[in-house]
Order: C-alpha cells, then sequence, then structure tokens
C-alpha cells in the first residue's frame, strides 16, 4: 500500500462519507511569534477537513511533549472528530512535510489502517486549482475502538538495551547541529548531542522542494548512510514528531521493521543516566 495519495485521487474522493481529510499541521519548533495552524485551518483548508491537533491528542499528564495518550482518550477524541473505524482517512498539512506523517503513524499504531498522506499538502492541492473552505468542520459523531500496538513503539529501556547491544539501528532526525552537539536544543535544559550508534538522518534530506522523495531516491539516501533497510530501524527526533518523517520515507523506501521513540531526545536527554556523544 502506498503511504501517499495525489490531489486527484482525493478529489475523486472527497464527497465520499467514508473518507475523512484531516489538516494535523503542527506550528514549527522554534519560530516566534508562534504560527496559528488552527487559525489558518479556519480560514482556509481542504472542504470537509477537520483539525486534528496533535499537541491537545497528547498526553498531557505527562511532561514529555507529543507523548501518546491512552486508548481511551483517543478512541474519545477520534469519535468527536468524526473519525470511525473502516474509514480511509487522508491527513495532509499546509505547507510542506513535517507533522502530518506523525498524525498518520498516531492514527496507525491506535490501529486505523487505511491512512493516507496527501502528496505536496495543501499547496498541491490548490496548485491544481482545487478548492479550498474556510470555517470549521463538525462532521457526525463515529465510533472509533484504539488499541495501541505496543510493538511499534519504543521506550527509554527499549534504547538502552538497544545501544548496549551495539549493532542497532537508530536514526536521528533533528539536524546535523544538533546531533554533533554544536548547535543548542530548542527545548531549555537540554544538552545536544546524540545517542552512541546513531544515525543522523535530518528529515529534511528526505524532502524534494517540500514533498516527500520517491522511493529511489530515498532508498540512495539511507544506502549513503548505510542503513540495512531490511533489518530493524528505531527513529528518534526532539519529540517523536519528526521521527515519523523519517519512519514514513523508510516505509516508501521498502523497510518493514520500523518503530518509533515516543519519547525522542525530549526523554533520552533528560535522563541522567543517557549516555550523550558530541562530535568535534
Amino acid at each position: 500500500m502506498n503511504p501517499l495519495v495525489s490531489v486527484s485521487w482525493l478529489a475523486e474522493r472527497l464527497n465520499d462519507a467514508n473518507v475523512v481529510v484531516l489538516d494535523a499541521t503542527l506550528p514549527p519548533v522554534g519560530v516566534v511569534p508562534v504560527v496559528d495552524t488552527r487559525g489558518r485551518y479556519v480560514e482556509k483548508h481542504i472542504p470537509g477537513a477537520v483539525f486534528f491537533d496533535i499537541d491537545a491528542l497528547s498526553d498531557h499528564t505527562s511532561s514529555l511533549p507529543h507523548m501518546l495518550e491512552t486508548d481511551e482518550k483517543f478512541s474519545r477524541a477520534m469519535e468527536e472528530l468524526g473519525v470511525g473505524d473502516g474509514m480511509t482517512i487522508v491527513v495532509y498539512e499546509q505547507a510542506g512535510v513535517f507533522s502530518a506523517p506523525r498524525a498518520r503513524w498516531m492514527l496507525k499504531a491506535y490501529g486505523a489502517r487505511q491512512v493516507y498522506l496527501l502528496d505536496g499538502g495543501l499547496k498541491a492541492w490548490e496548485d491544481a486549482g482545487k478548492p479550498v473552505e474556510s470555517g470549521e468542520v463538525k462532521r457526525p459523531a463515529a465510533k472509533f475502538a484504539a488499541k495501541l500496538d505496543r510493538s511499534q513503539v519504543k521506550e527509554f529501556a527499549d534504547i538502552q538495551k538497544m545501544i548496549a547491544a551495539g549493532d542497532s539501528q537508530i536514526l536521528d532526525a533533528r539536524s546535523a547541529g544538533r546531533f554533533a552537539g554544536t548547535v543548542p536544543e530548542p527545548r531549555a535544559g537540554l544538552s545536544s548531542g546524540h545517542m552512541p550508534g546513531a544515525v543522523s538522518t535530518p528529515f529534511l534530506e528526505l524532502l524534494d522542494d517540500g514533498r516527500m522523495m520517491t522511493g529511489d531516491a530515498l532508498k540512495q539516501v539511507f544506502e549513503k548512510k548505510q542503513v540495512k533497510l531490511d533489518a530493524p530501524i528505531t527513529t528518534s527526533c526532539g519529540s517523536g514528531v519528526t521521527a515519523a518523517v523519517v519512519a514514513l520515507g523508510l516505509e516508501l523506501a521498502g523497510a518493514e521493521k520500523v518503530t518509533l521513540y515516543d519519547g525522542s531526545w525530549a526523554e533520552y536527554a533528560s535522563r541522567p543516566e543517557a549516555v550523550i556523544e558530541k562530535e568535534g
């Protein structure tokens, strides 16, 4: 199953009641003033789309950002959005590729089967001359029974075991400077640097003009980093968001054994027992 769908594919199905479209745009990290992505959604979105607020749909009992919610809370939130079991879900963002893959990964981790990413997002939709609308959208309530597949998620203890093994593949989606420890982290109090044995894989390297690269191009990127696509791979980033971009890139390149470290660097660098390496 190709995780990407085209503008024409979505346009043909836009009036299907079993197809739900989600705007899952998060504000970019470190940008001041903070971008009001919900406000931009209200101003302009694909007809019928509802706003999938990743921040609001995360676990607020945790001190870490963007952690997965309980099954019960996520189920209730999806039902209120009108996202139901068995529906075809198409996720997009307003520009570029940053947070929509996280929304897709969340939905799949909770059991949704048919979840796609709109290739090119809202920009591609508008560039193709397709209509947009404004205002909030209220879909009819639906039944969604979330059951988190824990096998898709890595925790700190898992990462420690992987590092100790010495041959695990951990791909870090943060910038090269943050990975090297030469650029500070955007979150106060965290040291930059990287996990022992991790591979620097900045998520922007997987994009071409604001879109995901093709499978062959992605394979070349991973081959240059000596990533074994047929072996288990875990992705990480600052808070579990762009790790999903790398996970999507791996999926497009043909990798099948991909997991995501939900706590990512926000958790790892805050643990006193964590070993942090720097370059230079």
